[in-house]
This record gives C-alpha cells, sequence and structure tokens, in this order.
C-alpha cells in the first residue's frame, strides 16, 4: 500500500503546471500608447508551446491586430497578435525617424511576451513572426536585428531578448533604401513616409545625411550569419530584377535581392514566388508550423 501511495505521489508531482485551459487575451497593454496592445491566442498543452508572433500589415499607417490563430492553435502553437503606433502617430509624438515607433513597438511588445512565457506557458525560445507587407518588413527586421534587450536594465521587460527563432513573412519589404530599390525596380515609390518625407525622391535627394537612420530601420541592413531561417512568400508576377512590376511596393524582386544575400551569408531561407515549381511549403503558415513544431 505505501509503494502504491509513493507511486502515485510521485505521478502527481510530474504532472505538468499548466494543465489547466488558459483563456484568450484581447487588447493586453505592453505599453501606454492606446495602440500598444496585443491578443493572446493560447493552444492547448500541458507543456511550454511555441508562438507565431503577428505584425499587422497597412504601410505601418493603418490596420488591426485581428487575426485567426485556428490553423496555428490546432498544432498546439500559441499566436500573440500586436497593435503598434503608427507613423501619423509617431509624427505627433515627435518620434524621428516616425518608422522608429511601429518598429520598437514591436520589439517591446516581444519582449513583453517573453516576459509572460511561465505565466502563459510559452516556450519562449520558439517564437517566429510572421506578418504583410509592413508587418513582413517589421517581421524581417526584428529577425536580423541584433538583439535589443538590456540586461542592466531595472524594467525586467527590457531585459527579455528580441531575438526570433524564425519568420515567415508575406509580401515583404526588405529595406527602405531607395537607392537599391530604384536599381531593382526603376518604379518604386514606396517608404518615404517612414522617414517623414512627400516622396522617395525627397528621401534620395538627402540619402546621404539619412543613410544612418535608413540602415538602422532597414531588414536587410542587419543580416549576420547567426540570423534565424526565413521563409519570403510573394505573389504577383514572376520577378525580374531591373523591370518595372505593377505592384512594386510588393514585388518578388526584394524577396530574390533578400535571398541572395542570405544565402551568401549562410542564413536558411525559403522563397517562394509565382516562378517557383512545386514549392516544399505554400504558405507561410505551412513554414511556421513546421519550424515551430521540429
Amino acid at each position: 500500500m505505501k509503494r502504491i501511495l509513493v507511486t502515485l505521489s510521485l505521478l502527481l508531482l510530474a504532472q505538468p503546471l499548466f494543465a489547466k485551459e488558459l483563456k484568450e487575451l484581447h487588447d493586453l497593454p505592453y505599453g501606454d500608447h492606446p495602440r500598444q496592445v496585443l491578443d493572446f491566442y493560447p493552444a492547448k498543452s500541458d507543456k511550454p508551446t511555441p508562438v507565431v508572433f503577428y505584425i499587422h500589415g497597412g504601410g505601418w499607417q493603418g490596420g488591426d491586430k485581428k487575426t485567426n490563430p485556428k490553423a496555428f492553435n490546432d498544432k498546439g502553437i500559441s499566436v500573440v497578435a500586436i497593435n503598434y503606433r503608427y507613423v501619423k502617430q509617431a509624427v505627433e509624438e515627435g518620434v524621428k525617424p516616425p518608422v522608429k515607433a511601429p518598429l520598437s513597438d514591436a520589439a517591446r511588445a516581444l519582449q513583453f511576451v517573453r516576459s509572460k512565457a511561465a505565466e502563459w506557458n510559452l516556450d519562449k525560445e520558439k517564437i517566429g513572426a510572421t506578418g504583410g507587407s509592413a508587418g513582413a518588413c517589421s517581421s524581417l527586421w526584428l529577425a536580423f536585428h541584433d538583439d535589443m534587450a538590456d540586461p542592466k536594465s531595472d524594467d525586467p521587460i527590457a531585459r527579455e531578448s528580441t531575438r526570433l527563432y524564425c519568420a515567415a513573412v508575406n509580401g515583404a519589404q526588405v529595406t527602405l533604401d531607395p537607392k537599391p530599390l530604384r536599381e531593382w525596380m526603376p518604379n518604386y515609390k514606396y517608404g518615404a513616409h517612414a522617414f517623414g518625407l512627400p516622396n522617395l525622391d525627397a528621401v534620395l535627394s538627402d540619402r546621404e545625411a539619412l543613410l544612418p537612420l535608413i540602415n538602422e530601420y532597414s531588414p536587410m541592413a542587419h543580416v549576420t550569419k547567426d540570423d534565424p531561417a526565413i521563409g519570403l512568400f510573394y505573389g504577383g508576377e514572376v520577378p525580374v530584377v531591373g523591370s518595372s512590376p505593377k505592384d512594386p511596393t510588393h514585388s518578388a524582386v526584394m524577396g530574390v535581392k533578400l535571398a541572395e544575400k542570405l544565402e551568401e551569408t549562410g542564413v536558411e531561407v525559403v522563397l517562394v514566388h509565382p516562378g517557383v515549381k512545386d514549392p516544399k511549403y505554400k504558405s507561410s503558415t505551412e513554414f511556421l508550423i513546421d519550424y515551430l513544431t521540429k
């Protein structure tokens, strides 16, 4: 009888701490601004779950965090979807350049999520970012940027890492530098609002003075060999470098150029666009599920 009781006690002690079901959370603040809020969609699991970190698109000027987490939750992956300050709000607050606001918000939200790992039953090492357009650009910026954690900070959230396990994005802008963008696509016009300027020609004319900021907020400028695996997904036309595509803002030409740099640097990359036959992954969702559940 004693042996049975001991066995039962050991079994009870071995039970996971997170056997209870966690509840969804909506509009949870990670900062003081009304747009610094996130939604949390927990996956049911007795062990810490991987996380998909969703950053919505909209040119850093619009959009919302609303998303459907089912495909990930069904595979045991939790989802966090964030809102962030738009560039117009950054201008109102005097943030320079304006793009600093949405990007630094994404980093802070990621740190906030990591700070909740124990409470939310999360594997803080396995976080993959995703998004489309500007949200894709933000995801890549996080993926490539050096860790922005401040280990000496009095703020425990600021001590958390901003590095990612992987990222899979849709229609991503890969740089904010107008010079290579115009060389790749002569009709490229997007991105001046990131620096509070009226058009890309204005960025080009002031490029030398802006270059430190361009490099700081351009994902491609931060690529190093220790970066995580990347999935790049594009629709539209078959990319031709030097052409003028119908939708240059989301053209796979950018994916081609980023993939070249990642391959040269030794970073694992999957590039999918209409010119790729029989891709291993048909979507960013498939990529994230595979990488986060390996």
